[in-house]
């Protein structure tokens, strides 16, 4: 961003006046970017760190910052709201960038490239936001490769002298060569030929023809010119190689040619030799890098199903610290409440209703025409204190009416009335739009799956009323804060369609849950008590509500 009152003085000391004494028309939004003024070195496949910073010195956690190639849609690094972020930034730099946070108060934001590639070479622009005020800076990555080690070997005679050539490869950037000799001498004439292979790395060949037969040595050194680093290898060139003008020539190319062709099988030899031992010790460190990451993936497993059986754990027992307003598993909830077995009582039900000799299956009588009303039956023993808990198989209950529950001994039953707790009932049901709690006005519920087994857990010192389906372990609804006064009585009632219930034996029933749930259903499972519940009364858990004793249930016989 340009700035109409930026002083024309040179940068480096506008940065050490910003330091002693920022400039009065500088607001409190506006600052400078400052990069590095030489250019950056870094080696291939290691790691550079891009730094800048801001002048004055202020904290800049909370600025929008990144890095960028020539254009600004160019991303290598983006940090925005305090978080790095990926979706901007460019696919070559994904995995390989990170932020380094040591300095960010100081006024100090710096990119680390990891694994660095040829493609990183060139210019970068750090960019710095705060609010509707920018500024930027420019710095320069330098990368450098060294390469192999020159290999030099005699190629043969050439007109009056010995042609040498010299190769390296794997060179960032292109490679400087020069031939001296054992004086120290440097040849200034030959030749040389690059290529770049597809990771952009420069490959030399150069050849030199050596005329001076009392040479002896020559050598070969490829330099890296930003790194002022180079690697030389020498050969010596014997006197009897040179041609000679004698009847002797013949011979003497005859013998260079077969020597030239002995040093090229010897080093095709040594360098097959050392690829295959390279290429051994590289399957053996793959073999080792595997099994540390198999051992690593292991140990993560574990420590995973550790964490979860673990967290697992805590959430029990904070259930079972505070499991009077918690609405988790049913099972859990079990362990606080006395199994009750119900038995229906014959005396209470009505005319249109058929109890099984047992008096634990509720049907309609064969003749009952099924008309309009309420029908509805009592459980025989009546509740007067504790906690106690029954469950209750639904047979055909997603297609017809019906109702369970509790309700009071004097609560009217007789042809239509209404199912709220105003009038001595707390129950809920299905019926022809749904599934609902009965209250004025009634509830709906939202179930995730039909429940098919309803738990029913009563505590009667508490005044709650609890339901859950039995079949996932899930709650359904709770009626709460109830003062109860006199005994209550298990309800059940049937409105319409061909339904029946079924009242379980609580020594089997019990040992169904948990029954196995899928991933998502164990991920809401264990949500904190206070979320994930579609419906129902409850409230988040207090663990200062705890009581410990198990309260017996004391039952009391229906009179007739």
């Amino acid at each position: 961003m340009e700035n109409c009152c930026r002083p024309s003085l040179p940068f480096h000391l506008i940065s050490l006046l910003l330091l002693i004494q920022p400039p009065s028309w500088a607001s409190t939004e506006e600052f400078l970017v400052l990069g590095p003024s030489d250019p950056l070195v870094a080696l291939l496949d290691g790691d550079v760190t891009l730094p800048c910073s801001v002048s004055p010195v202020i904290n800049v956690e909370n600025m929008e910052f990144r890095w960028f190639r020539t254009k600004f849609s160019e991303a290598v690094f983006i940090y925005q709201n305090q978080w790095e972020q990926n979706e901007e930034q460019m696919a070559e730099y994904a995995g390989r960038t990170s932020l380094v946070r040591d300095f960010l108060t100081q006024g100090e934001a710096a990119v680390k490239i990891h694994k660095v590639r040829v493609s990183d070479n060139g210019m970068y622009t750090c960019f710095f936001k705060k609010g509707a005020f920018y500024e930027e800076a420019n710095l320069e990555l330098k990368v450098a490769g060294m390469g192999s080690a020159p290999e030099v070997h005699i190629q043969g005679p050439e007109e009056d002298g010995v042609r040498v050539v010299c190769t390296a490869s794997g060179w960032f950037p292109k490679p400087q060569v020069q031939w001296r000799g054992l004086s120290g001498k440097k040849f200034l004439t030959f030749s040389e030929a690059y290529r770049q292979d597809a990771k952009e790395l420069f490959s030399v060949e150069a050849t030199l023809v050596v005329r001076d037969s009392s040479v002896g040595n020559v050598t070969c050194s490829i330099l890296n010119p930003i790194l002022g680093q180079e690697k030389a290898m020498a050969i010596f060139i014997p006197e009897p190689f040179f041609p000679q003008a004698s009847p002797g020539k013949p011979a003497f190319i005859v013998s260079l040619t077969l020597l030239g062709l002995l040093l090229f099988g010897a080093g095709y030899f040594l360098k097959r030799e050392h690829s295959t031992k390279v290429q051994v010790y590289q399957e053996q460190v793959n073999l080792q890098r595997a099994k540390e990451e198999d051992q690593q993936t292991k140990e993560k497993e574990q420590n995973a199903i550790g964490e979860l059986q673990a967290d697992l754990g805590q959430r029990k027992s904070a259930y079972l610290v505070a499991w009077k307003k918690a609405q988790l598993y049913a099972d859990w909830r079990k362990e606080m409440f006395q199994a009750w077995s119900v038995t229906l009582d014959p005396d209470s039900a009505h005319s249109n209703l058929a109890i099984s000799h047992e008096r634990k299956h509720l049907t309609w009588k064969e003749n009952s025409g099924n008309s309009d009303g309420l029908f509805s039956v009592l459980g025989l023993e009546g509740i007067t204190s504790g906690r106690c808990h029954w469950e209750v198989e639904i047979e055909k209950g997603n297609r017809n009416e019906w109702t369970l529950g509790v309700c009071r001994e004097d609560a009217e039953r007789k042809s239509w009335y209404r199912e709220c707790p105003e009038k001595g009932f707390w129950v809920v049901g299905r019926f022809a739009d749904g599934y609902h709690a009965c209250m004025e006005p009634k509830t709906p519920l939202s179930l995730r799956q039909d429940p098919c087994r309803v738990g029913v857990f009563l505590d009667y010192s508490e005044g709650d009323v609890s339901f859950y389906n039995m079949t996932d372990g899930s709650h359904i609804f709770s009626f709460s804060e109830i003062s109860f006064c006199g005994t209550v009585f298990p309800y059940f009632c049937f409105r319409a369609g061909d339904v029946s219930l079924t009242m379980c034996s609580m020594a089997s029933g019990s040992e169904r849950l948990p029954v196995p749930v899928d991933s998502s259903s164990l991920e809401e499972s264990l949500s904190p008590p206070e979320e994930g519940f579609s419906s129902g009364s409850g409230v988040a858990v207090d663990p200062s509500g705890v009581e410990s004793p198990l309260l017996p249930c004391h039952l009391k016989a229906v009179s007739p």
